[in-house]
């Protein structure tokens, strides 16, 4: 058994993962996913997702690279010029990064909404009281009195006064499927996904290829640093930014280490 494996074993609080453990990102969001399925906010098949991911996040350098962080500002913008964002919310969201949402939440004057695949009431209810528990004021998500047009699975199902009508959408971790039908309703999307090839990114105004733990703190600081800035400088920093560059830099880390 390698040294990995024998931490993530034995571990029951992310307190107890030693900070300069070789891999200790990775540790950290496995575990987080497990407590996420213990506390039933995560689906079992988030941990598989979590495995593809941490797989990409290997070749990236478990790092943000710098066409990322481009992305990540760019990000910033869009929701700051926005006049209803919302932050998408699903299992392995809540699990990683609920306060860090929180905080971006507050950063651009953005509404939290859950959003699931695997929908249940009880856990559309768990992961809103779990993101009270890390600061949220009110989560949208579980009126689910709207529907993306389009699709025929639970993810279908939006607030009307949230995702339905919002006209900037972060949809981290998400599926291809939505993606896809968000575009189709004009929607401006930033997507968080460490495979640049997947649909999603593929079809999101502003894809930024890099760890979620890394992402949603990395927005949160680009947009305290531009809350002071006017409407001309956030929309020049969005017009700068080159999805394909982006896409393209984040393929070529992946697949030759550059």
């Amino acid at each position: 058994m390698s040294d990995y494996d024998t931490v993530s074993a034995d571990v029951e609080h992310e307190e107890e993962i030693p900070a300069d453990h070789p891999r200790y990102q990775d540790l950290l969001t496995r575990h987080r996913i497990e407590t996420g399925i213990e506390k039933g906010i995560t689906h079992l098949q988030g941990m598989h997702a979590e495995g593809r991911g941490s797989a990409f996040d290997y070749l990236l350098g478990e790092e943000t690279i710098p066409s990322a962080d481009g992305a990540e500002r760019a990000a910033a913008a869009h929701l700051l010029l926005a006049d209803q964002p919302v932050l998408s919310i699903n299992g392995n969201v809540a699990a990683l990064v609920p306060e860090e949402m929180v905080d971006l939440a507050s950063a651009v004057d953005a509404d939290l909404e859950v959003n699931l695949f695997n929908r249940t009431p009880e856990r559309v209810e768990a992961i809103a009281e779990h993101l009270r528990e890390h600061g949220a004021d009110e989560v949208k998500g579980l009126t689910a009195d709207a529907r993306i047009p389009k699709l025929d699975h639970q993810r279908a199902k939006v607030d009307a006064d949230g995702i339905h009508a919002a006209d900037v959408v972060l949809v981290p971790l998400e599926d291809g499927d939505r993606a896809e039908a968000l575009q189709e309703m004009d929607k401006t999307e930033i997507v968080i996904d460490l495979n640049p090839l997947s649909r999603s990114p593929q079809v999101a105004a502003v894809p930024i290829v890099d760890n979620i733990i890394r992402a949603v703190p990395n927005m949160t600081e680009h947009a305290r640093d531009l809350a002071d800035a006017d409407e001309a400088e956030l929309r020049s920093i969005v017009d700068e930014f080159d999805r394909e560059q982006a896409l393209e830099d984040a393929e070529a880390r992946i697949r030759n280490g550059l």
